[in-house]
């Protein structure tokens, strides 16, 4: 009898054991309503894998999404309280911080460089090969990133872009691309891919992206898109928000991994407007998620080239640690 009681209870321990090991842990972090605004573009990317679990109500968080075209319309949002979250250039959630006196924190990064030199022709292998040349891009880059980001490069490189180049602010870009008139162009993406695919002699000539990389520190990266939060939001639903970075670098890691989903999602949820253009585009898009002491170290040092050029385009001061969402 003695032998039988043993052997019964290590039959319970054994199957407690499995039991154990098959239960999965309750996430009891609270969920919350998080209204997200995204522009189209680049920075809207990664949250588009993010709408469908979404739209199938797989998330614990319950989110709505509003995809706009103006970034001002996303500063709007933020400002008068209808989103929580905006996926935004990062100089843009600088100048937020510094308007709003610090009511804006920046998550994470999203994107790095979007930008891509283009050519009609092939005698543009480098940087050094810029010069002499006129560089043709939006009359909206003048005194904005774009331009700050050209210049930049072209200095690292020994080019003083007022002497050794012209740069050409086209009033309408894309009709000088179609006439053949732009022979080098500097275009961020989805409308690097929409020329390429429009016009079969040029080519992506220099990834701005890669250029960056060479000529600057690792601790200084071209980082030009991120997601922000209302520092108020913040505060009242940290399970919400550390929910929703989760959900969110699972969402960017989809579109980095499974292209073809992600240009369908794209279409699907207007934030470029064809898949086979996102198709062409994610690839260079350089998607990313960089979060924590990381980001703001290689994000301060990506605003400061920025304020040296034009403090006015970070919103006329670097913005200190509270800025940064520390987790």
């Amino acid at each position: 009898m003695k032998r039988f009681v043993a052997i019964l209870m290590v039959l319970v321990l054994v199957v407690g054991v499995f039991v154990g090991c098959g239960k999965e842990e309750k996430d009891e972090r609270q969920g919350a309503e998080v209204r997200i605004t995204a522009i189209a573009g680049p920075t809207g990317i990664g949250l588009v894998d993010l709408m469908q679990k979404s739209a199938d109500k797989a998330t614990v968080n319950t989110y709505t999404f509003n995809v706009v075209s103006d970034p001002t319309q996303a500063v709007a949002a933020i400002t008068n309280g209808t989103a929580d979250i905006a996926a935004v250039p990062t100089n843009l959630a600088s100048t937020l911080h510094k308007k709003t006196g610090g009511k804006v924190q920046v998550l994470a990064v999203n994107t790095l460089g979007v930008l891509h030199i283009l050519e009609q022709g092939d005698t543009v292998k480098n940087v050094q090969q810029l010069r002499g040349k006129t560089i043709y891009t939006d009359v909206k880059n003048k005194g904005a990133n774009p331009e700050y980001i050209l210049r930049y490069l072209l200095e690292k490189n020994g080019i003083d872009p007022d002497k050794d180049v012209t740069i050409e602010f086209a009033a309408d870009l894309d009709a000088a691309v179609a006439s053949g008139e732009a022979k080098v162009i500097l275009a961020p993406e989805p409308k690097a891919s929409t020329y390429l695919m429009q016009n079969k002699a040029l080519r992506r000539a220099l990834n701005v992206t890669e250029e960056w990389n060479k000529v600057s520190t690792e601790d200084c990266a071209l980082m030009m898109g991120c997601v922000i939060a209302r520092t108020d939001y913040i505060n009242a639903n940290p399970d919400a928000i550390a929910l929703f970075l989760e959900d969110y670098m699972a969402s960017i890691n989809v579109a980095k991994t499974d292209v073809e989903k992600a240009a369908t999602l794209c279409e699907t949820y207007k934030i470029i407007p064809k898949a086979a253009v996102a198709r062409q585009a994610i690839p260079n898009c350089g998607l990313v998620y960089v979060s924590g002491n990381v980001m703001k170290t290689r994000l301060s040092a990506y605003l400061q080239v920025l304020f040296d050029y034009n403090p006015a385009a970070i919103g006329g001061a670097l913005p200190q640690d509270d800025f940064y969402y520390a987790g």
